[in-house]
């Protein structure tokens, strides 16, 4: 049995992949999350509601920056670091915050990799460290020019990393995720909050005119790349594209959201936001070499399976951020 330690576990993607990974089997799991109030507690506890008490999961709630007093922690196979503070615009508000949590914390999680002597760490990175770059699809070997604070912290920890791979034979495996979406996304991002403003009867906030395009990609996918990485040897340090490499724009995005809801939005026009890319776009091919990754979820599909979660745990609990 592997004993994985899972960062942000309690989280979007966290949760999604803990839940897969114990339905396989073979993994004993220490989730440690801090539950960060970034967004609704209550929905982090509803994330990991289901196996909270199972005997092969363990939560540790704490800080990433405190990793190095759980001494207890050992015989580790691989770290899959998920926690940081998200989101691009709040990052241009407090980009001290993020990169003493984002930088600070990845780095104080490679020491205790060294320290313990754990190979494989696995790291959630993103796409916004390609920045703005017309050269579309985007592969790993574009040069990274990342236009925020956010997406400046994912490049340096890609780059702490390296560091840590080179002096210290860690294993680092960079997965730059594209725009994931599903089941517990967090209700900051785009979908969650459209689907939020349908059901409240208020505008959606249309940043631009609606011809921005993002790569979006379905939680499974994402959790199906992040389970291959654990067994992934051939080489020291990689970094991997992980998207669906097919782009979609806001407006066809939001007329998707509209069928699924059967509901018509109200759309609040409103300027371009600092710090936001006007498109992202994956070359998958890296990841289908090396992690055998071949995308299964279409839009529709994708959001039908949001929504059916959505009506289930956020309309019944009543869990709502402030639009």
């Amino acid at each position: 049995m592997k004993r994985i330690l899972v960062t942000g576990g309690a989280g979007f993607i966290g949760s999604n992949l803990i839940k897969r990974m114990l339905s396989l089997g073979g993994y004993y799991i220490y989730c440690l999350d801090n539950f960060d109030a970034f967004y609704a507690r209550e929905q982090k506890e509803v994330n990991i509601k289901s196996f909270l008490h199972h005997p092969f999961f363990e939560l540790i709630r704490d800080d990433i920056r405190n990793i190095s007093d759980h001494t207890y922690l050992n015989k580790i196979d691989a770290i899959i670091h998920l926690a940081a503070k998200a989101g691009v615009r709040p990052s241009i508000q407090h980009p001290l915050l993020y990169q003493h949590v984002n930088i600070g914390g990845t780095q104080a999680l490679l020491e205790f990799a060294r320290n313990k002597k754990i190979k494989q760490f696995i790291f959630a990175s993103s796409s916004s460290v390609y920045g703005i770059n017309s050269q579309v699809p985007w592969n790993e070997n574009e040069r990274a020019c990342p236009i925020s604070p956010y997406a400046c912290t994912k490049h340096a920890a890609e780059m702490f990393g390296h560091a840590y791979s080179h002096l210290y034979n860690i294993r680092f495996i960079a997965l730059r995720f594209f725009t994931v979406y599903g089941p517990a996304q967090r209700p900051d991002l785009a979908i969650h909050k459209f689907f939020d403003c349908i059901q409240q009867n208020k505008p959606i906030p249309l940043f631009g005119n609606g011809t921005t395009a993002r790569d979006y990609t379905y939680i499974d996918d994402i959790v199906k790349a992040i389970i291959a990485a654990i067994d992934y040897t051939a080489s020291e340090f990689e970094i991997i594209n992980v998207g669906n490499n097919r782009t979609v724009t806001l407006r066809k995005l939001i007329r998707s959201i509209e069928e699924v809801c059967q509901s018509q939005a109200i759309l609040q026009h409103l300027p371009e936001q600092p710090g936001d890319v006007p498109l992202t776009a994956a070359d998958i091919s890296k990841a289908t070499s090396l992690l055998d990754y071949k995308p299964e979820t279409d839009l529709l599909t994708g959001l039908t399976r949001f929504y059916s979660w959505y009506k289930k745990n956020k309309v019944h609990l009543n869990i709502f951020q402030p639009i």
